[in-house]
């Protein structure tokens, strides 16, 4: 195991430095809603980086915005073999080349998807290829970036007659903003970084 996934194994073995956020929608927290994945791939490199892609315009749900590699738990899977498929799917990532550190706190999307964040390492510059139906493209972000503080801002919107606040985070022109924001969020409250 390489130091990056012991130190991350470790980080997420001890508990967040904050409460984890919970959901888009704090009045959901309590309702049922539909098992999903994703998966935090983590480049192993000095600079550690964060695979991110951004989904096709013409998708039914959060059309083009940027997500992790992830989506429904099938029957018979857990959260982590979910993550691990959807990322094969997503961007032919082999689920051999991926150290699993652990897992982060549920997050429930505006959506009714129970979301399990996993987080593991990956070798850097995989040649990963996205999928023709579901991404558009792909990204490795810095995972310094994505975790600091001051490039994470707090925004708010009405949605379904109310106001709601959501998180951003940009980086290189891509906006990184609500669930996925949100699991980067618990992520650096995990991580304990500033």
């Amino acid at each position: 195991m390489s130091d990056l996934a012991a130190w991350l194994r470790s980080s997420l073995e001890a508990p967040p430095a904050e409460a984890p956020l919970a959901g888009d929608l704090p009045e959901l927290t309590e309702q049922p809603g539909t098992a999903a994945a994703v998966l935090i791939a983590i480049t192993d490199r000095d600079e550690p980086g964060v695979i991110l892609t951004v989904r096709r315009e013409h998708l039914r749900t959060h059309a083009g915005q940027v997500a992790f590699p992830g989506g429904r738990v099938d029957a018979g899977e857990d959260p982590l073999k979910a993550a691990l498929r959807e990322a094969q799917e997503e961007l032919a990532l082999d689920p051999a080349a991926v150290t699993i550190a652990g897992a982060l706190d549920d997050y429930r999307t505006i959506t009714g998807y129970v979301v399990t964040p996993v987080v593991g390492v990956i070798a850097p510059d995989l040649a990963l290829e996205p999928h023709d139906e579901e991404v558009a493209d792909w990204f490795e972000a810095p995972l310094a970036h994505l975790l600091d503080t001051s490039n994470r801002q707090l925004h708010s919107a009405v949605f379904a007659g109310a106001e709601r606040r959501y998180w951003q985070i940009e980086w290189n022109e891509r906006r990184i903003w609500g669930a996925t924001a949100a699991m980067l969020v618990n992520l650096s409250r995990r991580l304990r970084w500033t």
